[in-house]
């Protein structure tokens, strides 16, 4: 069975700049599915408009994607504001209606494949990318969410994930029903908003799919590791020699919250 052609969606901002032409490049040359529409979703921005046109990527401006903005959401605290965070993660679960193709890529900008990818088995199984760590804050919003306990035995967020059009939509339905109102407002009132991670959209829909779809899922080491690094510092050399051990790595600016998965 040949790899299904997938969309790719990128939720980005300015501040991603200095990484995502990187992103770019590496999903172009390290996702093995032939691609549709590559989509970069951020604000009103002219400089990542210059980007997308440099790099052959089609500009989504992210009020066309959901019908609440960042100034919609408050998750913050004295000490940290997670607004835009959490606004991302409603972007790519909104990502279902946007492209052709019935599944898309979702990959964090900040994150560069270093390996070649396939999200697809010839037998029609979804790859789904792993790590032994996680918050546990994810988990009871998950619960609460869906009202069962999360099923996976490791965890799904990997900060890249093939999401399937169908099954999507269909979580969100089942969000909706259980609790009345729209899915991104379930998901913003099911969250404990004092604590610094209290969703995931990686989380949710990979635990979501492992309890409904099991037989259609294939788990796999993801991995990833942080690297605290300008992407200009990823040379060839650098890639070939992190690719004996890594799949990808993430070039996290912000310090306490890296791992290796």
């Amino acid at each position: 069975m040949p790899l299904p052609k997938i969309d790719i969606l990128i939720p980005a901002i300015e501040k991603d700049l200095g990484t995502l032409p990187y992103v770019i490049d590496s999903v172009r040359k390290q996702v093995r599915h032939p691609i549709g529409k590559f989509m970069i979703v951020s604000p009103n921005s002219w400089k990542i408009k210059q980007l997308c046109a440099r790099k052959g990527c089609t500009f989504v401006n992210e009020r066309t994607v959901l019908p609440i903005t960042k100034k919609n959401i408050n998750y913050s605290s004295a000490r940290w504001d997670r607004s835009g965070w959490l606004y991302q993660q409603l972007l790519k679960l909104g990502g279902n209606r946007l492209g052709k193709q019935a599944y898309y890529l979702v990959i964090d900008a900040d994150t560069v494949l270093i390996r070649p990818h396939t999200f697809r088995t010839g037998g029609g199984q979804t790859i789904f990318y792993y790590r032994r760590w996680s918050q546990p804050e994810y988990f009871r919003t998950y619960k609460k969410l869906l009202g069962k306990k999360a099923s996976s035995p490791v965890s799904l967020v990997t900060h890249y994930m093939l999401f399937e059009k169908s099954k999507v939509a269909r979580l969100k339905r089942t969000i909706e029903a259980r609790h009345g109102t729209r899915w991104y407002t379930a998901i913003m009132r099911s969250m404990n908003k004092k604590k610094q991670f209290a969703f995931s959209e990686f989380e949710t829909y990979g635990n979501y799919f492992h309890a409904n779809y099991r037989r259609q899922m294939v788990l796999r080491n993801a991995l990833n590791t942080s690297l605290h690094m300008n992407a200009s510092g990823l040379t060839v050399a650098k890639r070939q020699k992190l690719a004996r051990l890594y799949r990808s790595v993430s070039l996290h600016k912000r310090k306490g919250y890296s791992r290796k998965a």
